[in-house]
């Protein structure tokens, strides 16, 4: 993924790159921390759920659209573009 980014910005002249494998490796390094923090987000979306688990038993909420609510909501509050 992160070779397909680097070319692309090169394909497409966005970025002026001199080091190519170095690129690679800075987009790689960047995609690693933005799955990480998605994971995060994800687990503490699955736990706040989960501790909400009866009221949502109890009401006619969808969850997996109260998943993604949530999930927008913690995204939105740590600047986090999903």
């Amino acid at each position: 993924m992160a070779e397909a980014v680097v070319k692309r910005l090169v394909t497409r002249k966005l970025a002026d790159i001199k080091d190519e494998p170095r690129a690679r490796e800075v987009v790689r390094q960047i995609l690693a921390e933005n799955f990480l923090a998605e994971e995060k987000i994800e687990a503490e979306v699955k736990a706040l759920l989960l501790e909400n688990a009866k009221l949502i038993k109890d009401s006619a909420s969808d969850y997996k659209r109260l998943v993604t609510l949530a999930k927008t909501k913690l995204s939105r509050e740590r600047g986090f573009i999903l």
